[in-house]
């Protein structure tokens, strides 16, 4: 095990300067943007109503793959103290769209180089958030956290800040110490149980595993779950209105008087964290097997959680690096050439899966821990809706303390194993849009069993059936391969091969390309009625979905689900880019054809021009 001792602190400039009206300084220090997609000419058909489609269109294949992908930077490393001195200077014009308060999937998201998040964006955010707590009379301890990211550090200093001026009751970390995402679920529910009034929130400070310029904010509710839309809604209009005024109303000590405020108190994430982590895996089973398992923490927020779980509960777990670097110099670049903590990526899991045939079964998590990547000695990383089904198919075989009528939770976006799987267990299946807030309320009470969406993102219940985490955790699905390895005597891949046998094998693919802000607004607006297609990839359609069928919430996209196959498309909520998803159930030939005709619609859908061959 390597490690290399770095500051969990972030210096701030010693002067805050006002930034000229107008100044913004480009994005430094990123890898570039992959090329643009070749193209070629495919035929089409007339699939949206009133555009001119009927002629032969041409259809883009996935992205091209960087060259440098899966390979480590060569001197394109963000400038971490421009970063930081940016987050202060630069001012959010609140006339811009693109510089205001907006929530997306989990939080909101940016970079103090674009302006998108600066630390006006945190003072608007947190002091509308203590507003909210004011109108529904949440009175406990709010736990905050933050992530390895270098902007997380600042961020959660101006939250602090605010919140101590508004007299909220803090806890944060012991000794300064990261926090993963789940440690905050877990803190909230634990001191929630049982309760009525005093409840506890958190905030948890991070933009997962987007790249190292990049800082986010996400508010968790007394659910312990992402806020839904009706909350994030309000705490963005009301952020905006804060940054509208110039900050006027917001609240605010110094750092140095906050952090020793008699209303804040220090809590220790880590211990109460792993010591009840026992209450989820089967450490006795793991133990006793003996088998040999790694971890890389990618440099995220539970770097310092692994050795201590090793330790705890005597376990053969050998941690791949303890660094701490919030350049991620470390990592190895993502598909398109940029720096990615994303642990379904093998291009970013390059150094883990080079070590495959040294463990038994070996893991990964991305930056705030709420993500898991799967690493078996014959296939290398598992593709998330892979393990996502063994890990379904595993747990409610071997939970007797679940509910009889606990059901599956998915994404529409997720796997159809999934719905087999479910079927097979017979267990009810709750179909919802992209999103883990989705889940939190079933997790919390134990109407469901298991949440996981397609991005390697799950959470499941305790062993007795009660709740553990109802916002995503990548460390409990992590080492619950562990688990289902040292029962079982197989790893997670050979039993999703037992799974194909038994229900029928599929592939499946996803792709991914830049959009704007306009762009993704169109497609999320995407309605049935805009699809005319009967037929897709030669099979007759059995439905157009833009609403999941769990919940009848919208989807933002749409899904189109024939007998052979199915594809999604959806702008993500994170990012300024869309995505198609697609599976087949006849091979790989059939998959290719589904995304060149979901990509048909979605160009389309974005205005693309059709041109003759």
């Amino acid at each position: 095990m390597t490690e290399t001792k770095t500051s969990a602190t972030s210096e701030r400039p010693e002067q805050r300067a006002e930034a000229a009206a107008g100044a913004r300084q480009p994005r430094e220090g990123s890898a570039s943007a992959s090329p643009a997609p070749e193209t070629r000419k495919e035929a089409a058909f007339p699939y949206l109503s009133g555009a001119n489609l009927t002629q032969a269109v041409p259809v883009r294949d996935a992205p091209r793959i960087d060259p440098r992908a899966g390979q480590l930077s060569a001197g394109q490393l963000v400038d971490t103290a421009k970063l930081i001195d940016a987050y202060y200077t630069q001012r959010p014009d609140p006339q811009v769209p693109a510089e205001r308060v907006a929530f997306g999937t989990s939080g909101h998201r940016g970079s103090s180089f674009d302006s998108t998040f600066n630390e006006a964006h945190v003072l608007a955010i947190t002091q509308a958030i203590c507003l909210y707590r004011r109108q529904e009379r949440i009175s406990g301890p709010l736990f905050i956290g933050f992530d390895t990211h270098a902007l997380s550090r600042p961020a959660y200093e101006s939250a602090l800040e605010v919140l101590a001026a508004n007299g909220v009751d803090v806890m944060i970390s012991k000794g300064g110490e990261y926090t993963p995402t789940p440690a905050i679920s877990q803190a909230i529910l634990v001191h929630n149980r049982g309760r009525k009034e005093a409840l506890a929130d958190g905030i948890v400070i991070t933009p997962s595993h987007n790249p190292p310029e990049d800082g986010g904010f996400k508010y968790n509710p007394p659910n312990g779950g992402p806020a839904e839309t009706g909350i994030t809604g309000w705490i963005e209009k009301q952020a905006n209105a804060l940054l509208a005024d110039g900050l006027k109303a917001v609240k605010r000590v110094p750092f140095q008087q906050a952090q020793h405020a008699n209303t804040t108190a220090e809590y220790d994430f880590l211990q109460t964290y792993i010591t009840d982590l026992g209450n989820v895996i089967d450490f006795d089973a793991i133990r006793a097997s003996g088998i040999r398992m790694g971890v890389d923490p990618l440099g995220g927020a539970g770097v310092h959680y692994w050795a201590r779980i090793a330790d705890h509960y005597r376990i053969d777990l050998a941690v791949v690096s303890e660094q701490v670097d919030h350049q991620f110099g470390f990592m190895t670049l993502d598909w398109d050439g940029r720096i990615r903590m994303d642990p379904s990526s093998s291009y970013a899991m390059k150094r883990l899966i080079g070590l495959k045939g040294k463990y038994d079964i070996a893991f990964a998590c991305d930056t705030d821990h709420d993500r898991h990547g799967i690493v078996v000695p014959g296939d290398g990383l598992m593709p998330p809706n892979h393990y996502l089904a063994v890990a379904i198919d595993y747990l409610f075989r071997n939970r007797p303390g679940w509910k009889a009528e606990a059901a599956v939770g998915k994404t529409v976006v997720s796997s159809a194993m999934i719905d087999r799987v479910t079927a097979r267990l017979g267990r009810k299946l709750y179909e919802v849009p992209v999103g883990f807030k989705w889940f939190a309320d079933g997790l919390l009470d134990g109407s469901l069993g298991f949440g996981g969406e397609e991005s390697a993102g799950a959470s499941f219940l305790r062993r007795d059936g009660s709740v553990w985490t109802t916002d995503k955790d990548g460390i409990a699905p992590a080492l619950l391969s562990a688990e289902m390895t040292a029962r079982t005597g197989r790893d997670p891949g050979m039993l999703y091969r037992d799974l194909t046998r038994d229900l029928g094998d599929m592939t499946a693919d996803r792709v991914e390309a830049p959009a704007t802000a306009e762009q993704k607004k169109k497609l999320a607006g995407l309605s049935p009625q805009q699809v005319r297609i009967t037929e897709m990839a030669g099979e007759p359609i059995k439905s157009v979905l833009t609403k999941a069928p769990g919940n009848d919430a919208p989807i933002g996209g749409i899904k189109v689900i024939s007998e052979g196959g199915w594809f999604a498309a959806r702008p993500s909520g994170t990012e300024d880019i869309y995505k198609i998803y697609a599976e087949s159930f006849r091979g790989d030939g059939h998959l290719r054809t589904l995304l060149r005709e979901a990509q048909t619609i979605v160009d389309a859908a974005l205005g693309a021009e059709a041109r003759n061959p």
